[in-house]
């Protein structure tokens, strides 16, 4: 990829995605742009992204296109049908995919995409909005070795670590183990602070204690200051994660794999959507907890 040569798409400008595409941008690549309300791209269009009003328009002037959207069913509408990507792109087109999606719908989309002599890979990835800003996105990758040392100098620009897992959907597969670890220790996170203001003691005291040594954690170091803090925006959607815990859920149970944890995970997290929590981080579990704790006539 060749900054005065190569331009880019990017389709999806949220939480993650702005930072994600304002790294192109600022490595010197002409970027287009798209997403479904265009004020949400206002930064990168003052910065100097061309904005189309759709991806079928987008799509031939592009010599890779990046998507960063929500759900799997997000993910089928703009690559297939006659607007979709794989139609309207050109041959030789790289088509880079950083949602977390199904990885059955990831081996879809690359049969689909080789069919027509694009190369499709599934890129998602972990890191939040503080990992999206720092351009320090852990990048979990599937599809053709060939393919992915193509768009690497891309991937490099927006994290820090881009690895090939495998064939297409690897990546993933990849991005659901993350998931499942991340729900563990999030849960782990929470019931720790719980405990600690039941039990009467200083939480942030707790916290020094035991966020150097074997508990140690990204959560702990990252999200227990911000549930603390009472900061519950979302670096990452609860809603999203919960989406995510149900492709795991439905990939271990493709593979006949009993995983009794991330089961209780989706029920934890489908309790944060029926209580409204939906558009909160995934930290926000942390008031689920307290609300229950208070109904219990506990903390």
């Amino acid at each position: 990829m060749d900054p005065e040569k190569d331009v880019l798409g990017f389709i999806g400008i949220g939480v993650m995605g702005s930072s994600m595409a304002g790294h192109l941008l600022e490595a010197g690549y002409r970027l287009r742009v798209h997403t479904r309300t265009k004020d949400k791209a206002r930064t990168l269009i003052e910065a100097g992204a061309d904005w189309e009003e759709s991806p079928e328009r987008l799509a031939p002037s592009c010599s890779a296109i990046l998507t960063m959207v929500g759900y799997p069913g997000d993910v089928e509408g703009l690559y297939f049908g006659p607007k979709g990507l794989i139609e309207n792109a050109m041959p030789g087109t790289f088509l880079i995919d950083c949602t977390t999606s199904r990885p059955d719908l990831a081996r879809r989309i690359s049969i689909a995409a080789k069919a027509k002599g694009l190369a499709a890979i599934d890129a998602p990835v972990s890191g939040g909005d503080v990992g999206a800003r720092n351009g320090s996105l852990t990048i979990m990758v599937g599809g053709e070795k060939a393919d992915f040392e193509a768009v690497k100098p891309l991937l490099d620009l927006m994290g820090a670590t881009a690895i090939l897992q495998g064939g297409p959907g690897a990546g993933q597969h990849s991005k659901m183990a993350n998931q499942i670890a991340i729900a563990g220790s999030l849960a782990g996170t929470v019931e720790a602070l719980s405990y600690a203001k039941a039990a009467g003691l200083d939480p942030r005291n707790v916290l020094r204690s035991i966020g150097s040594g074997s508990a140690g954690s990204w959560q702990l170091a990252n999200m227990a200051p911000r549930m603390l803090d009472g900061d519950f925006e979302p670096g990452f959607y609860s809603k999203h994660f919960l989406k995510d815990l149900g492709i795991a859920l439905d990939s271990a149970r493709a593979m006949k794999l009993d995983l009794p944890l991330l089961a209780l995970a989706e029920r934890l997290f489908e309790s944060m959507r029926d209580e409204g929590f939906g558009d909160k981080g995934t930290q926000a579990l942390f008031l689920l907890y307290e609300r229950r704790a208070r109904e219990a006539g506990g903390i």
